[in-house]
């Protein structure tokens, strides 16, 4: 594919620049640090030319937007056609306050809508002594249908998606919702969204164990068979490194949990035997990765989840994964501080336009004031607003976006 003779005038040509002119300047002004690297301790060079990429197979490494292995996006025009889904992480107290709130993220030009469930949620058991303490605290209270009902008041299912972080319960709470779409009167094949229902992530890195692992995975499968057949738009799994994050892996590692985690479920779809498991197209994968290396995680997960053998080959729908970036709800020190957090309103938009960059389908950004309480709407706004810039004021997106949103986005 390259011109060798011209690789290799390259690669002279670097040397040269290397002993003639970079060794007098280190001389003169040495390094800051000894060695660059980031945050996985991968080692960051000063220059990069294209003899460094001679091994390079551009079409089977790369390709081009919209096709297989989908490193560069899994649709052909990405942000010139369609942005992101702007899906702030919402919900706190009663049913009613983070309806009050969906519906204010949604005139300020949200996009879609990702709902956070209090801890006791994922108990099942919410009359537990140990879960007096945390009610509705953290997040939502939703505990039973009429909950559901008022949380989406006012909400037509069928005019926007949902993500839900639920896992050990995820069952139950999808069947809440799709009765309050039954009782809006929005059929099934018109729902979308997306329910983490991510157990071995649960096992892994939140020590919540609702059932036992065989038991739960063969609820995932009973999901997925379901969806295949009945909710087509529904993501049935949001495969979570970010969780698995806040053990402080590297981002290899992370990686490496998201795609064990991913393989682990198609493994027990294909067990069962059913039809439906070849396909992808209901999985998602959510990460926190850092600005270094977002690009290249979020093409990793789609060669390696895309892989012919694995999806077999066929179909454009078969073999793309959503890669969806939740910027950043890890709580660790170095994302977003409690010290100066108004500081995080520029560390967000650093992580968001990384997301960007590596073809995120769904973004949602950290309130400067997450790590102290629950987000202000001026915070909320702020976070919004900063994925709102990075779409219309940034060259990198060249986004196609309608006048209407613009006009919410400036009020």
């Amino acid at each position: 594919m390259y011109d060798r003779k011209k690789l290799a005038g390259i690669a002279a040509r670097r040397k040269k620049w290397n002993d003639e002119t970079l060794a007098p300047s280190l001389r003169k002004s040495p390094s800051r640090l000894d060695r660059f690297s980031t945050v996985s301790d991968e080692e960051i060079d000063l220059l990069y030319t294209p003899d460094l990429l001679s091994n390079l197979e551009y079409e089977e490494d790369l390709g081009y937007p919209g096709q297989f292995p989908y490193t560069r996006g899994v649709q052909p025009t990405m942000y010139r056609g369609r942005l992101w889904t702007m899906r702030q992480f919402a919900g706190f107290g009663s049913a009613e306050d983070t309806n009050a709130r969906f519906k204010f993220l949604l005139s300020q030009g949200q996009t879609g809508l990702s709902t956070a469930f209090h801890f006791p949620r994922s108990w099942i058991r919410l009359g537990l002594p140990r879960a007096r303490g945390e009610v509705a605290c953290a997040a939502l209270a939703v505990d039973s249908l009429k909950d559901m009902e008022i949380l989406f008041d006012g909400i037509p299912l069928d005019k926007v998606t949902t993500s839900m972080t639920i896992n050990g319960p995820a069952a139950m709470v999808f069947a809440m919702y799709l009765a309050v779409a039954e009782k809006q009167g929005v059929p099934f094949h018109k729902v979308g969204g997306t329910i983490q229902n991510d157990i071995l992530k649960e096992y892994i890195a939140q020590h919540f164990v609702d059932l036992p692992s065989g038991a739960s995975m063969r609820i995932i499968t009973d999901i997925l068979a379901y969806c295949a057949d009945n909710v087509p738009r529904w993501n049935t799994i949001s495969i979570s490194g970010t969780t698995s994050g806040r053990r402080d892996p590297t981002a290899v590692q992370e990686l490496a949990f998201t795609i064990a985690d991913g393989i682990a479920y198609v493994q027990a779809g294909s067990t069962r035997g059913s039809p439906w498991t070849n396909s992808l197209h209901g999985f998602r994968t959510s990460s926190t990765p850092t600005s270094t290396s977002s690009r290249r995680s979020r093409s990793t997960v789609r060669r390696v989840g895309c892989g012919r053998a694995s999806c077999g080959g066929g179909s454009t729908r078969r073999t793309r994964i959503r890669g969806s970036s939740v910027f950043t709800r890890r709580r660790r020190g170095a994302r977003s501080p409690r010290q100066q957090p108004m500081n995080n309103v520029v560390r967000v938009a650093l992580q968001a336009l990384s997301g960007v960059l590596g073809g995120t389908q769904s973004l949602h950004t950290n309130s400067m004031d997450e790590t102290l309480a629950l987000p202000t709407e001026q915070a909320v706004t702020v976070a919004l607003r900063t994925q709102q810039i990075i779409a219309e004021e940034s060259a990198s997106p060249t986004p196609s976006t309608p006048s209407a949103a613009r006009s919410s986005w400036n009020s």
